[in-house]
């Protein structure tokens, strides 16, 4: 599938002033089952765009700012052809091991709710393959439709009522490792109910076959609707924009097939 993909990020900024750093995570990288076409990152000022890797391998660009600016308006643009490999994640730069993301963070901490639920609908399942799609569909089946405001960690998302992608994301990362199977956060977009906008998910690490994506919000794997653009241990990790603080910033997303 071709998505065509424009992203825009404006932030707003009070009494500020003096040089400004930040760091992009909006560059998809090729693999086996996703080429960029073409991409590129404009800034609506006077900026510096230095590309880089961070330590996950995602691809990042440097954005400097040396000038006082009230706004800036960050637009990612391209087009990326995908195939849909069930959810298989393969010829991607792999930096470290997988054993890493069985680490906890603030974001995603060991919870006993959690650990407990992922027994449960588990307890009947033959392997790690089997026990991680059924987790996946457990936690579409209980939060489907369901969106809410961001949560502080995955432990309130999961007593929540109503959780959005990303603390779908967290959850079954929590989960995922407590049965000691290596989990991390993923960011990207997906083209989704007739729209694309930015996105998150998962993925798990099994034996024998690799990194495996798991989307909880739809409950299935992703597919050639999903465009992969940074991997983390969660979502700060893997954010579009990281950095000095800002006092305001409005995501838009649009794209079409």
């Amino acid at each position: 599938m071709r998505i065509a993909i424009e992203h825009q990020i404006t932030h707003r900024l009070q009494g500020r002033g003096g040089a400004i750093a930040q760091m992009l995570r909006l560059t998809p990288g090729n693999s086996d089952d996703q080429t960029v076409g073409h991409w590129r990152i404009d800034v609506d000022c006077d900026a510096r765009l230095r590309p880089g890797q961070d330590g996950f391998g995602n691809a990042v660009t440097m954005l400097y700012i040396e000038g006082p600016v009230e706004q800036v308006t960050i637009t990612a643009s391209g087009d990326v052809l995908t195939s849909d490999a069930h959810g298989v994640v393969h010829g991607t730069i792999e930096t470290l091991p997988p054993a890493l993301f069985l680490r906890a963070t603030p974001a995603t901490p060991q919870d006993a709710a959690i650990a407990a639920f992922a027994r449960q609908v588990t307890q009947d399942t033959d392997g790690p393959l089997a026990a991680l799609h059924a987790l996946n569909a457990a936690l579409h089946r209980r939060f489907a439709d369901k969106v809410g405001p961001r949560a502080a960690d995955a432990g309130h998302a999961f007593a929540a009522d109503a959780v959005g992608a990303c603390d779908l994301a967290h959850i079954f990362c929590v989960a995922a490792r407590s049965l000691a199977i290596p989990a991390r956060f993923v960011s990207g977009f997906a083209l989704l109910d007739g729209a694309t906008s930015a996105h998150c998910w998962a993925e798990a690490h099994v034996e024998g076959l690799g990194w495996i994506g798991f989307d909880p919000s739809i409950g299935l794997s992703p597919q050639d609707r999903h465009v992969r653009v940074a991997v983390a241990l969660d979502a700060a990790g893997a954010a579009p924009v990281a950095g000095e603080a800002w006092s305001d910033r409005v995501p838009v997303a649009a794209a079409s097939q």
